[in-house]
């Protein structure tokens, strides 16, 4: 119970640092204008319908009806993230408060599960709390928990999915210990219901239905499962446990894992299932085309035979009706597709950064600003010749992200080198949800994508902040040089929260007070 009290303050702490003042600024950041919209759509029509051009002016005055259009929208992400900020919507209305509360909640709980992961990883509530604060004090995750966009949801339901995985490789060996040695597989009995794992499914498939990213953890945590279930065989002395455990582990994963995440995100998309008839009368015909980069030069692409073939068909009854609409959701998901493949190609935006800088905090996002404040206005109290403004910057605590980065490293050497399990989870975690970016960077991305895999750097940092420690807890030198290093790590991770906080939280800075917070050129 001790643990769980400390994990729930944690998390409450988080909460209160993500609530103060989440109303502001009052408008629509970044791309708040399409999820936030998207969202309250859902919830009230089921399906995603168009706003009118003055939409977000009417929403912002208190106006909600008259806003949407009949007709509905070709939009690129799955429902599961908007359908979150909806349940905040619903329960505080149309505003910045009642839009962004989700997100402070799922960034909140993030504290908890990272809390109670990080204990079953190494058995230390110390380190477990450890790597809760870094989650918490680091600025890209505390943005992202008072926006309403989708990034904070997909982060959340990865890092419950590999908790659950985690829980499940614990379950499985406390029954495989009771295996009584008979037979030449190993342990069968007691371990095809699966609870853990089952929820990991869940999880996942609530990830995809927020972004299609977590699809490569999915297969990468899904072969390392299998790896984890062969190892315990092996050292059971099951013989080519790898090829058995294939057939009486790995087929039965892929069931709780795959299956289940797959019939998960297709009921995701319910709203659009039975709203199927709107799009395949508007949309059947208005795809996605886009460009493709051959050297230097763009060469576009298009479909001209991309019309869904459901749109002249004779509209089905029954469970006709329902495999029609499933095809017809095949041929959207075609569309967005192409979207993210082609359609941004060839364009550019002033905050797309090179994934192969996303460690080092190479190009921060702003959400907001609200420049030239003059002095005496608003509470400014800068030079008669200077002013004032409030940001709002997508970005990581420097300190916490370059010490992931070492951290990340060391994670490496010690999975390979030790082959030592807990490792392998923030490598793979980080891995699989980096690299992909890196291989497709032909389009604009943003360093925040990031912010998905930082969970797996806090993992990183806190089993090399439990290998500084080392496992004696009385006193000894090694002891006392570890508690030395990670207690100035995390002083400065502090230090370093507390200095930015202004440029996270739209806070008012003198011109000169917000130069001193822009480190690098690449941050302006």
């Amino acid at each position: 119970m001790a643990s769980w009290g400390a994990g729930i303050s944690l998390a409450l702490f988080a909460f209160f640092l993500r609530v103060w003042r989440l109303g502001e600024p009052r408008e629509f950041s970044f791309d708040e204008t399409y999820y936030a919209k998207d969202a309250w759509s859902l919830a009230h029509f089921g399906y995603v319908r168009k706003a009118t051009e003055d939409a977000n002016d009417q929403i912002l005055s208190g106006q909600t009806t008259g806003v949407w259009l009949d007709e509905p929208s070709l939009t690129v992400h799955p429902d599961v993230g908007k359908w979150m900020i909806a349940a905040g919507e619903k329960l505080f209305g149309m505003d910045p408060f009642g839009w962004r509360i989700s997100a402070a909640v799922i960034g909140s709980l993030m504290v908890l599960v990272m809390f109670r992961l990080v204990l079953r990883l190494t058995g230390s509530m110390l380190l477990g709390a450890f790597a809760a604060l870094l989650l918490c004090f680091d600025g890209m995750h505390l943005v992202l928990s008072r926006l309403a966009l989708l990034d904070i949801f997909l982060s959340f339901w990865i890092l419950c999915a590999v908790a659950a995985l985690v829980a499940d490789r614990d379950w499985t060996r406390a029954r495989m210990a009771r295996w009584d040695g008979t037979g030449d597989w190993g342990p069968l009995r007691g371990l095809w219901w699966r609870p853990w794992r089952l929820a990991a499914g869940i999880c996942f498939g609530l990830a995809i239905g927020v972004k299609w990213s977590a699809l490569y953890p999915l297969a990468a945590f899904g072969i390392l499962v299998w790896l984890w279930d062969a190892g315990a065989r092996r050292r059971l002395g099951v013989r080519m446990a790898v090829l058995r455990s294939a057939l009486v582990d790995a087929v039965p994963a892929f069931g709780y894992l795959v299956v289940v995440a797959g019939l998960v995100y297709v009921a995701s998309w319910g709203g659009w299932l039975a709203n199927a008839h709107e799009y395949e009368e508007n949309l059947s015909s208005t795809q996605y085309t886009g460009f493709v980069k051959e050297g230097p030069d763009c060469k576009h692409v298009s479909d001209d035979d991309a019309t869904w073939p459901t749109a002249t068909e004779p509209d089905a009854s029954g469970p006709a009706e329902l495999v029609q609409s499933l095809r017809s959701l095949y041929h959207y998901h075609r569309d967005l597709y192409t979207f993210h493949t082609h359609y941004l190609n060839c364009s550019e935006h002033t905050y797309q950064s090179d994934p192969r800088g996303w460690l080092l905090v190479n190009r921060p996002v702003g959400v907001n600003v609200e420049n030239n404040i003059a002095p005496g206005t608003q509470g400014c109290d800068a030079a008669p010749d200077s002013h004032c403004l409030r940001q709002v910057l997508l970005i990581g605590t420097p300190v916490l992200w370059w010490g992931g980065a070492v951290a990340l490293i060391f994670a490496a050497v010690m999975w390979v080198g030790r082959r030592d399990w807990r490792y392998g989870v923030a490598v793979v975690g980080t891995l699989t949800l980096w690299l992909p970016w890196e291989l497709n960077d032909e389009r604009p991305i943003f360093s925040f994508y990031a912010s998905a895999f930082l969970p797996f750097l806090v993992i990183a940092l806190a089993l090399a902040a439990g290998h500084l420690l080392g496992p004696d807890r009385g006193p000894s030198r090694r002891r006392t040089l570890g508690t030395i290093v990670v207690g100035s790590f995390f002083l400065l991770v502090l230090l370093n929260f507390a200095w930015f906080w202004p440029i996270w939280t739209n806070g008012l800075l003198t011109h000169s007070e917000w130069l001193d917070r822009m480190w690098f050129q690449r941050w302006i």
